[in-house]
């Protein structure tokens, strides 16, 4: 049987992605009802963090409980990983004893070199170039604060041309949005992504990627690996942050997210995420039930009291 990655958006269809965001939004609305929905009893997750973690962790680990499984959390100090153990070693060695393995690392080399070593599906936790997981989680938060799908509307991304980025260039295709990108010519993203693709456009300045757009997005300036570049990077993004000001720029109906941890006061501003268009707590909230769907999908079949997967988020 073939084995299935989620490395990237592109590693599903369309199709696909759009009925595990249908998923997720459908087990949101079964758990508040107190609907069980086990379809993965005796399945392991191994999480395996090179970074820290609080969002991906606990959706991670809560996600699996939920579904009937169990989570098996590695640290950089829990596997043979951290004593130079080739990565595709541990990767075979896991897939005799687990049911999937999840990995958050900075290096995206190291996740696709254990994805092709293991015979279990392999999910990225984040890397440095994308964080698929995130752009589940904020498509289901569209769908379910609008009541309408992404598709056809205009997404803003201001900021850092880094793992989220690229991973909303490739949300754009999937997703089939336009995206429009303001970002410091020194700090874009990478530029064979933005080639391969007719729906995702560098803008001047933030207030023209801004300008009418339907969902305002943007990350931190200094990720996981830049601490050391803090200051040069406030100095490179300076009139970069968004702020509500910022946002009356945007469309009537437009809603403000962020992946979450925020630095305030740099890529937002102090008062952003009270402001009514925020919608960063809900789309936080949203990665327990879009990687419950995705652990779904990968490992087992929709099995809540006769529930079924739907056509649309």
């Amino acid at each position: 049987m073939l084995v299935r990655h989620f490395l990237t958006l592109r590693d599903f269809s369309p199709e696909e992605l759009d009925r595990i965001v249908s998923r997720g939004a459908e087990l949101k609305r079964l758990q508040a009802h107190g609907h069980t929905c086990m379809p993965l009893r005796g399945k392991t997750l191994a999480m395996i963090f090179g970074l820290s973690s609080t969002r991906t962790r606990v959706a991670f680990e809560v996600g699996m409980h939920q579904l009937g499984g169990h989570a098996i959390n590695l640290g950089p100090q829990d596997s043979q990983i951290g004593r130079g153990e080739p990565i595709e070693d541990t990767a075979r060695v896991l897939s005799e004893m687990v049911d999937a393995v999840m990995i958050r690392t900075l290096r995206h080399d190291d996740v696709t070199a254990f994805a092709r070593a293991s015979t279990v599906p392999v999910i990225n936790g984040m890397t440095a170039r994308f964080h698929p997981c995130q752009l589940l989680a904020d498509i289901q938060t569209y769908a379910e604060v609008r009541g309408r799908t992404i598709e056809g509307r205009t997404v803003a991304f201001v900021g850092d041309g880094y793992n989220m980025c690229n991973s909303y260039i490739n949300a754009a295709r999937q997703f089939r949005f336009r995206l429009k990108i303001a970002t410091p010519e020194t700090h874009r993203p990478e530029e064979e992504l933005l080639a391969a693709t007719d729906t995702a456009d560098l803008v001047e300045s933030p207030r023209a990627a801004v300008e009418d757009a339907d969902l305002v997005v943007t990350d931190v300036w200094s990720s996981m690996g830049h601490d050391e570049e803090a200051q040069d990077r406030r100095n490179a993004f300076d009139g970069y942050q968004v702020t509500p000001a910022l946002l009356d720029f945007a469309g009537k109906d437009a809603i403000f997210m962020h992946c979450l941890p925020a630095h305030r006061g740099e890529e937002v501003s102090d008062d952003l995420f009270e402001d009514p268009r925020s919608v960063v707590y809900t789309e936080a909230g949203n990665r327990l039930h879009s990687q419950k769907a995705l652990l779904e999908f990968l490992l087992g079949e929709p099995s809540a009291g006769g529930a079924s997967p739907t056509a649309d988020a």
